[in-house]
């Protein structure tokens, strides 16, 4: 069942919101987060940024803690660049913060492991 769940929306194609309340599950809510990813510049910016995020995670574990700090600047800057500009709508974390967070992971593993398109 988890194999089929990935491959939903395997073309980011554009996904309606509910009419009325909210996406109750994160299953049901991911397919509407790769279709607000249908732009592959917006998608290459929010990889560049969630690896600005573990890099910077890491390295702030090794060497200095301070530099925690930049990982909402890294992973949201690049990530809002590619909405505004590039995807032309609303990043879906103004809503869902929790369920974009786990969406932008989930959907960086994908790549990495060629489930999605880069």
């Amino acid at each position: 069942m988890t194999v089929k769940l990935a491959l939903q929306n395997p073309s980011f194609a554009p996904i309606p919101h509910p009419e009325v309340g909210r996406f109750l599950t994160f299953e049901s809510f991911y397919p509407f987060y790769l279709g607000q990813h249908a732009n592959r510049t917006c998608r290459r910016l929010h990889l560049v940024g969630t690896t600005g995020v573990v890099a910077t995670f890491f390295y702030a574990l090794a060497k200095d803690l301070t530099k925690l700090a930049y990982i909402p600047l890294i992973g949201y800057g690049f990530a809002w660049v590619g909405h505004f500009f590039f995807e032309k709508n609303k990043p879906a974390t103004f809503k869902y913060p929790i369920w974009s967070l786990r969406g932008d992971f989930k959907l960086y593993f994908e790549v990495l492991t060629g489930k999605r398109a880069f």
